[in-house]
């Protein structure tokens, strides 16, 4: 479960990343009105959660509770996609780097990483 100002908005964004259909609001998982989660033809679904006084996690502070991994195969085409859908930058990353740091647009930190 992801806290963040908008759940609908935000899941959206991780759709348009890693693809997967938005349930909102989702009653299997009675997290109510304000919530929206992400499922996939397989593996984990994101939940997401509105909160009203959501404050994002700072990216390399102890406190930070988790970021996630994007595979891609393409780093320059993926981090181009990634600013489109309103990503921020949290790092140079410059030229050949294996990974690059992004903020999503509630501030939650991912990579995307090239394997």
């Amino acid at each position: 479960m992801l806290d963040c100002p908008d759940a609908r908005e935000l899941a959206e964004f991780y759709r348009e990343l890693i693809g997967g259909q938005v349930e909102s609001p989702e009653t299997r998982w009675a997290v109510g009105e304000g919530s929206a989660v992400l499922r996939g033809e397989r593996g984990p679904a994101l939940a997401f959660q509105s909160v009203a006084d959501h404050r994002p996690p700072v990216w390399g502070a102890p406190e930070q509770q988790f970021h996630l991994d994007v595979r891609v195969d393409d780093m320059g085409a993926a981090h181009e996609a990634v600013l489109a859908l309103g990503a921020v930058p949290l790092g140079d990353g410059g030229g050949d780097a294996a990974w690059r740091v992004y903020a999503d647009p509630a501030g939650h930190p991912f990579r995307l990483v090239r394997f």
